[in-house]
């Protein structure tokens, strides 16, 4: 399972995506402005194609506050949803 300490620290996620993978389960961490509110757009893809070459409806996402409360709410949303992800047929 994925724990925060796997994670860096959101003021690295406002300059630049966070990308990382966990045993077949591929992510990105985005900052995106909705509104006038900061949110923490994650991605959750199976491996093995980086995000470019994943196909859109290959992706999963979800919003969250961008905050270390959100933070913690994408981890576990991403822990939810790992083995649905993980286990998706590979291309070949």
């Amino acid at each position: 399972m994925l724990s925060r300490e796997d994670f860096l620290s959101l003021n690295f996620v406002k300059k630049e995506d966070f990308t990382g993978s966990y045993q077949g389960m591929r992510f990105m961490l985005h900052q995106e402005t909705v509104g006038e509110e900061k949110k923490l757009k994650v991605y959750i893809w199976s491996e093995p194609f980086g995000f470019e070459a994943t196909p859109d409806e290959e992706k999963i996402s979800e919003l969250f506050e961008f905050s270390e409360e959100g933070l913690g709410q994408a981890i576990d949303w991403m822990n939810e949803n790992y083995e649905s992800i993980r286990y998706k047929k590979q291309p070949t």
